[in-house]
């Protein structure tokens, strides 16, 4: 009903989170770009699971179109949506062997993962904020 001004460290906050979830991602698309082979590692998951192939440019959407979307600001709920899909199949296709176990190190195999899904879950629920080419 009634906006409420968006203080200074709140949209700050939000271009540090996009920047930084957009950024971390987009090294593993880059990486899945250069490297075909991962991706016929996960169509090889696909098929597993008995899913169809094409699923696998989803890899391209949540590691390269969505993490841009984040960098840039534009339609970054979206983003963050893709991102959780993303993760998702990606815990359950190459991951689910390891929800229970921890690292070599005390922590939870999947932080990375799970840490990736719950950025990309709290963009779609916040938004880009102040600072996106596209405010949502």
């Amino acid at each position: 009903m009634f906006e409420q001004p968006v203080s200074t460290s709140d949209a700050l906050g939000k271009l540090i989170l996009r920047l930084s979830l957009g950024g971390l991602l987009l090294m593993h698309g880059i990486d899945k770009i250069l490297h075909p082979q991962a991706i016929a590692f996960i169509s090889q998951q696909l098929a597993n699971a008995h899913l169809p192939g094409f699923l696998v440019y989803g890899v391209y959407a949540g590691e390269v179109a969505a993490p841009l979307m984040l960098i840039f600001g534009v339609f970054s709920r979206l983003a963050g949506v893709l991102v959780v899909i993303n993760m998702a199949f990606a815990l359950f296709l190459v991951h689910r062997a390891q929800f229970l176990l921890l690292g070599p190190h005390g922590g939870w195999q999947l932080e990375l993962q799970w840490f990736y899904l719950a950025c990309g879950l709290v963009v779609a629920l916040i938004g880009g904020g102040r600072y996106a080419l596209l405010r949502d």
